[in-house]
Order: structure tokens, then sequence, then C-alpha cells
């Protein structure tokens, strides 16, 4: 537990007995070492991108110079630390040869067991498009669109030029209008789910990071009560999926019960997972007060020690899904279907069971 924070943990119900409260066991999927180049911040808490821990916050003044920093004090933390070396440390040089290995790895679904191949006839699925995929921090920024002056210089192509666009997948819409036929079938449930990725309006409500606080960082306080966004307002990379800006969020895939009884937040099975309920504290006192929370997993607050980040997380890169289940921070959702699910529960979009299976068939191509 960060000695500073402005919270206490008041009990931890673990099913594995972890029970202590002054360390804090959680169980999280592993990030993929692939497609680097994208990441707006290492690790789901952005431990390996934060002042906190010696490492730094990824902007766009300073990238790519920060990430592949961050991506070496990585390489240092994971072999001394989570890999239980005997205490030797990777040289300077050494870790940077891990970096430059891993930063030119890129995944990407390359065939569809239906459709075919994912290049073929004007798509641009695969790995090859995407390690040619332009980016920089803040690129289409959502959070840029809803608050201009919070993470300059945002912009879609040329930095700075303040365009935010919910089309964030441009692979399969040659796909829209082909002949009939099982492939074809197959390739055109592929473009209606893009489509709908891209345009299918969300009330996006009881979300910490925009709901309570539409900058995620304290410039604009108080947040609104629901947003109109889509499905690019957090995954608004290009071709890729993840927030081009460190924006850690809390869509409730955390939380073991909600934490308004009148919001549904998907019907996800946590019940293997920790509960762990901490205190805001009192700012005169230390003392806990009343304005608790239970999650399965603190989130951002393990690192910086504040309360208000409980639980926030940030959205992985969406390419390769479908070699990567369970999905979900905490794996959670043993499908992309039950991915689908949870979003259609969590934020009451009555989906049709056509638009499901289009939508769950487009993630599986990324």
């Amino acid at each position: 537990m960060p000695t500073n924070a402005d919270y206490q943990v008041l009990s931890v119900y673990n099913p594995y007995g972890c029970n202590a409260t002054d360390i804090i066991s959680m169980y999280r999927r592993p990030l993929p070492t692939a497609n680097l180049p994208f990441l707006s911040a290492v690790m789901f808490d952005g431990r390996e991108s934060s002042p906190v821990t010696g490492t730094n916050k990824i902007v766009y003044n300073n990238y790519p110079t920060s990430l592949l920093s961050d991506l070496a004090h990585q390489s240092l933390d994971a072999t001394v630390g989570h890999a239980q070396g005997d205490g030797t440390r990777p040289t300077p040089e050494e870790q940077q040869k891990i970096v430059d290995f891993e930063t030119k790895l890129f995944t990407a679904q390359i065939r569809d067991r239906l459709a075919g191949n994912l290049y073929d006839d004007g798509a641009k699925g695969g790995p090859t498009a995407l390690s040619t995929q332009p980016f920089f921090i803040t690129v289409n920024s959502s959070v840029h669109f809803l608050v201009p002056a919070f993470e300059q210089p945002g912009g879609l192509v040329t930095p700075g030029d303040g365009q935010f666009t919910s089309n964030i997948f441009n692979l399969y819409n040659k796909w829209a209008q082909v002949s009939d036929g099982d492939r074809n079938a197959a390739r055109n449930s592929i473009s209606r789910g893009e489509r709908l990725f891209n345009t299918l309006q969300i009330p996006i409500s009881e979300v910490a990071g925009i709901n309570d606080d539409v900058a995620a960082g304290g410039l604009v306080t108080g947040g609104i009560p629901t947003l109109q966004g889509t499905c690019g307002t957090c995954h608004d990379t290009p071709n890729v999926g993840n927030h081009s800006f460190p924006t850690p969020l809390n869509i409730g895939t955390g939380d073991p019960s909600p934490t308004n009884p009148s919001v549904n937040l998907g019907g996800l099975d946590v019940s293997y997972l920790p509960e762990i309920t901490v205190c805001k504290k009192d700012a005169s006192t230390g003392a806990p007060t009343n304005n608790c929370k239970t999650t399965t997993d603190l989130g951002q607050a393990l690192i910086d020690g504040r309360f208000d980040h409980v639980g926030k997380i940030k959205g992985p890169i969406l390419r390769g899904l479908a070699g990567r289940p369970p999905y979900f921070h905490n794996g959670s959702a043993a499908t992309l279907m039950d991915v689908v699910n949870f979003y259609d529960t969590r934020f009451n979009l009555h989906l049709s069971d056509e638009d499901k299976h289009d939508l769950s068939a487009f993630l599986r191509t990324l």
C-alpha cells in the first residue's frame, strides 16, 4: 500500500487466503508484448509510466522517448521482481536489446475461418498494415474532443488539427457490399460489426473517469451524468483501439456489485476474485470516513494512493483479441460474445442478436 494513500483498506475477503490489508493481492490477465509502439501507458494501472515509480508519464512532447525508457524500466522490474531473478540486473545494453526486440513485434488476426484472408479484396487486416499505422500520443483523442484544453495537441492525422472521428476502424469497409455465399455472408457480417463499432450510440454513465470528471485529471470537476458516445470514445486510436492518451477508467468490470442498485453492471461473474473495501480518510484526522468502495482491483489507486482512482485502469489494445481470451483485465468474460453482452447490458444498448453476432465477428478479426 502507498504510505501516502488518502484512503484506508478496511477489509479484504480473498478466496485464496491473501487477506492482508497492507499488502494487496490482485489477479490480472497478462498484457501482450506486441504492438507496443501504440501504448500510452505501460501496465494496466500505468505503474511503469508514473513519476511515483520513477518512470515517465507518456505525453505528446516526450513520445517515443518516454515509452522506450518506461519499457526498459519494465524489463528491469520484470527480471528482478516478477521473474524472481537471483538479483542480477540486466545491463543497460541488455535492456535496450529487449526494448528493440519487443517494439518490433506486431500481431493481428490474419485469417478468419469463415471470411478467409483478412487482407483480401480490399480489406486491411493482419499485422503488415498494422505495423505501418500512423500514431502519436493524443491521436484522435476523444477526451481532447470533450475538453479541448486538456491534452493538446490532439488531432486525427495532423497534430493540433483538433479533429475527432468515431470511425476508428476502416479495415473492412470494402466488404460492405459483396455478393451472396457463405464466405461473403461472413464478410458482410464483419463489415457490419465494424460499422457498429464506429457508429453505435452509447449513453455512457456511471463510468469513473468520464462521468465523475470529464478530464480524468482534475481540470474539469463534476463531470456529466450521461455522455452520448460511441465505442471510439474510449477506444480512439485509429485501427488499434486503445486510448491514445493515458486516461484510466472504471467501467465496472471489477465491481462485485453495483454502487448504484439501479445500474446493471453487466452481470460479470467475479466471485473468484478478492473483495477489497476501502474508505477515504478524513483530511484532518486521517480516520476512515463513510465514503467507501468495494472492488476486486484497486487499479491506479494502488500506485498513486488516490481514492478517486480506485478501480481505474487503462483499456488495452484491441488488436489480436481472438488469440487471448478470457477478456477484460481480470478475465471475467470468457468469450468475445460475453464482452458484447456485458456492454449491451451495462449501457442498456438493446442490441439485436444479429448486432451482437456482427460485433463479435468483427472483434474476432482484429
